[in-house]
């Protein structure tokens, strides 16, 4: 297939905002795509590896301006400017890749399959001399193809396809492809299964087999998932409403999710974003096998760091560090280790359990979890209707450091994503800050073309001061209340005075009003306080970075939370 009919299919998606049109040119695109290539519907979504994979590209802004450069003939500093013009080095490409065409008799030779086969190559390029390689694969491209097909793969390769097309729409289009007359009820079928195994190829290949094939597809050690997720309530009342009773109530702890899978003797562990973590925590891979019994699994946990001389816990940012560690990792376990805290099974020895009630699920987990302190363990946990016990379980969590407590449903089937009805957080109320935004990372996946997790800063002698790193609060949709990325973004950017990679810095203009759940001590931000849970409730336009919260403010918060 020439590459041309998927650069079109592009061009007609970004050109309309209408779902169901959009839905209509996906599942006409779907039916064209030859047997045996299912995996190209990651290239409708900017990729060319499934969800499940969050592997990047790892090509920057500035590499791409050198192989539009060495592609169209045209110098770096060219590239540079039309782009401070255009903004977007897709149309920058597009724009000059055009023009050297036009100069010559030409035909483009670029197929789907070797667009998706170089990027794909890119993927597993690493250490010396990687990045050469991978710019000579994707200027390979940009040589071979016109105007309108460079724009496409340079937005891919940047992850900003700028189509408008969210899972739901990619689902209803497979529905539509399969089975136009029941496509409803196909697509909640699809959201169900695509749940599980974060895989729209997989779940491809298997509807063109047949739609009961749907049904083999399920959850696969060894791969990232996504998590079930709780909703916050704010008493205990609402909680036992929302859950029943009786309910089982359990540590909220202060560590990071975890979802650890097992298959034969190779453990594998992800993050909730989908992040694989294994080679970072060599000592909880080494728990693992000791301590959970099974040939494959997948179970879900939190995993708390510990001080190693006095055996108390240690709240998530002592060991947020362990996560981007990839170097001098030995060091780290000894200095920052952690403890496993098992709260759920999901997978056990070939048969998933997400079908059975969260009491059949904690009984397997408990059979199978060989507890060892400050190494592997099942969550604490009370079973209770009363809502007496109930809010003296919470207030111990809290006093002993633990952020709240979860409550959950014993005939919940585990659900990926957050659904009411299923499992609830409590935590006490967050507080809030005016601070300025001091640097900010351009977003990726969805966010792509935006500028995300913004960096947020307080006043002390006329510096700024760093106490955070805020990438929620904002909104994706412009029909949405409250203030967007994409304005946020436009706010910035005649802001920005130095990028490197995927960060910049920018001048401190833009206030935000910032909640969070406490402020600790953190050797991470140049205060040396961090917030824990910060998200942007609104800009500020009416203040000024004289109104913004000084370093003593911080510290009188820290205090606070020390005491409570």
């Amino acid at each position: 297939m020439k590459y041309s009919s998927l650069a079109n299919v592009y061009e007609r998606l970004s050109g309309t905002t209408k779902r169901l049109e959009k839905t209509d040119i996906l599942s006409g695109f779907l039916k064209k795509i030859p047997k045996g290539n299912e995996s190209w519907v990651y290239l409708i979504r900017g990729k060319v590896l499934p969800d499940y994979d969050s592997r990047e590209f790892g090509i920057s802004r500035q590499l791409i301006m050198k192989v539009i450069s060495r592609a169209s003939g045209v110098s770096v500093n060219e590239v540079s400017k039309k782009f401070n013009k255009v903004g977007d080095l897709g149309e920058v490409a597009e724009m000059l890749m055009q023009k050297k065409k036009q100069s010559t008799l030409y035909s483009s030779k670029v197929t789907v399959e070797k667009v998706f086969g170089n990027l794909i190559k890119v993927y597993d390029l690493e250490g010396k001399g990687s990045v050469d390689r991978k710019t000579a694969l994707v200027s390979e491209l940009l040589t071979s193809a016109s105007g309108s097909e460079a724009k496409w793969i340079v937005r891919t390769v940047l992850g900003d396809l700028r189509i408008g097309v969210a899972d739901s729409t990619l689902r209803d289009s497979l529905a539509e492809a399969f089975d136009g007359k029941n496509k409803k009820e196909l697509s909640r079928k699809i959201e169900d299964v695509y749940d599980l195994s974060n895989d729209f190829g997989e779940i491809f290949s298997a509807l063109r087999k047949g739609i009961k094939e749907l049904d083999k597809v399920s959850l696969s050690p060894g791969k990232a998932l996504n998590v079930m997720l709780p909703v916050k309530v704010t008493d205990i009342g609402e909680a036992f409403r929302i859950c029943g009773k009786p309910a089982a109530l359990e540590h909220k702890y202060d560590g990071f999710r975890v979802v650890i899978t097992k298959r034969g003797n190779e453990v594998k562990l992800f993050t909730r974003r989908l992040e694989e973590v294994t080679k970072q925590f060599p000592d909880v891979v080494d728990a693992v096998k000791k301590g959970i019994k099974g040939k494959d699994f997948i179970v879900d946990s939190e995993v708390v760091g510990y001080d190693p001389k006095t055996k108390k816990y240690k709240p998530f940012e002592a060991i947020s560090r362990r996560i981007k560690r990839k170097y001098h990792i030995d060091e780290l376990v000894k200095e920052l280790p952690v403890e496993v805290n098992a709260f759920d099974v999901i997978y056990l020895n070939g048969k998933s359990l997400v079908e059975k009630t969260f009491e059949e699920r904690r009984k397997v987990l408990e059979r199978i979890i060989q507890t060892k302190r400050f190494s592997i363990r099942t969550s604490t946990q009370i079973v209770t209707d009363s809502e007496k016990k109930a809010l003296e379980f919470y207030h111990k969590a809290l006093d002993i450091g633990e952020e709240g407590i979860m409550v959950k449903k014993l005939d919940s089937v585990y659900k990926p994503g957050r659904y009411i009805g299923h499992m609830v957080k409590m935590k006490p109320e967050a507080k809030d800050l005016d601070l300025v935004i001091t640097g900010a990372e351009h977003g990726t996946g969805k966010r792509a073309g935006w500028l995300t997790s913004f960096i947020v800063a307080c006043h002390h002698d006329g510096k700024y001061l760093e106490v955070g790193k805020v990438a929620s609060g904002l909104k994706e949709k412009e029909s949405e209340e409250g203030t967007t990325y994409a304005e946020m973004t436009k706010l910035l950017e005649p802001l920005i005075v130095s990028e490197q990679g995927s960060r910049v810095k920018v001048k401190p203009r833009v206030i935000v009003s910032v909640t969070y759940q406490n402020i600790q001590k953190s050797p991470t931000y140049s205060s040396g306080f961090a917030m824990r849970f910060p998200r942007i409730t609104h800009y500020r336009p009416d203040r000024r970075t004289h109104d913004i919260a000084s370093l003593k403010d911080i510290e009188k918060e820290s205090r606070i939370d020390d005491w409570k």
